[in-house]
């Protein structure tokens, strides 16, 4: 613990986390999303396929579960910016610390600063009605994206996805986690909500390669293995900037049908700037 001088005589209380070092990998070389891949990738001027951001920040979630234990699962809250790609094989710190109860986090990769974050741990989770997230499917069949698949104001849906038995294994395998709490308590990682959150887009529309650039989420109950996972979205956002076209998605995340898990915002890029310009 370290004592930070402030203006006009203040102090501010800090304390750094123990570094949590990871082995990046890349869970979807396979998936729609050929941003992922290495070819693809290299073409928008990256160096090989993306790490998903939704897994950097399953790497992320780390520290405030490792703080806080099952209050952060329950009750917690996150927000995350990806600055630079993260990539397979490659190794990446996750570094944390506390500033008056609030808790910063930089994720680092070959010496590059590649994600920011901040997550907290409020004093109870905000009540959230699932009557006010109109509930929609997914649309009956996927078209290729364009500016009216996200149109702003209209409501989106997924389709149901769980995560039980070996999967969850899977999951917590391919995020490199390695807290015993999932396990022990039969949980479900709260970086599977930021999943879900990803197929509010891809099941609604056919993507091309798309980066998903930041998120915030508000924990409001922890998952349990097993659940039957889905969203109901407003599209919030959905613009042009520096030639990229980016959306902008408010959601509930919920299991079952009927529990409430996380209160998410979600923006990402679902037409870069070379995309877009073909």
């Amino acid at each position: 613990m370290t004592t930070q001088k402030m203006k006009f005589g203040e102090y501010r209380m800090t304390s750094r986390l123990e570094t949590y070092r990871v082995q990046a990998y890349n869970t979807a070389k396979l998936s729609e999303n050929k941003m992922h891949d290495d070819t693809v990738a290299k073409r928008f001027g990256f160096s090989g396929g993306l790490v998903p951001g939704v897994d950097v920040m399953a790497y992320m979630m780390h520290l405030p579960v490792a703080k806080w234990g099952r209050p952060f699962l329950d009750r917690g809250w996150i927000e995350a910016r990806f600055v630079k790609p993260v990539y397979d094989g490659e190794t990446t710190e996750v570094r944390g610390e506390e500033r008056d109860g609030a808790l910063s986090i930089e994720v680092e990769s070959r010496g590059q600063l590649c994600a920011t974050g901040t997550a907290s741990l409020p004093a109870s989770a905000p009540v959230m009605s699932i009557s006010d997230f109109n509930a929609v499917t997914a649309v009956a069949e996927r078209r290729p994206v364009n500016e009216l698949s996200y149109q702003l104001g209209n409501w989106l849906g997924t389709i149901p996805r769980a995560w039980a038995g070996e999967a969850a294994r899977e999951y917590l395998s391919d995020v490199r986690e390695r807290d015993p709490i999932y396990e022990a308590e039969g949980l479900g990682h709260p970086g599977l909500l930021q999943r879900v959150m990803n197929k509010v887009l891809v099941d609604n529309a056919i993507l091309g390669p798309w980066i998903h650039v930041g998120s915030r989420m508000q924990l409001l109950s922890a998952a349990r293995r097993g659940d039957e996972l889905t969203a109901r979205a407003k599209v919030t956002g959905n613009y042009e900037k520096k030639g990229h076209r980016f959306v902008e998605l408010d959601a509930l995340v919920i299991a079952n049908g009927r529990t409430p898990l996380a209160h998410c915002q979600h923006i990402a890029i679902y037409q870069p700037r070379e995309q877009a310009a073909a």
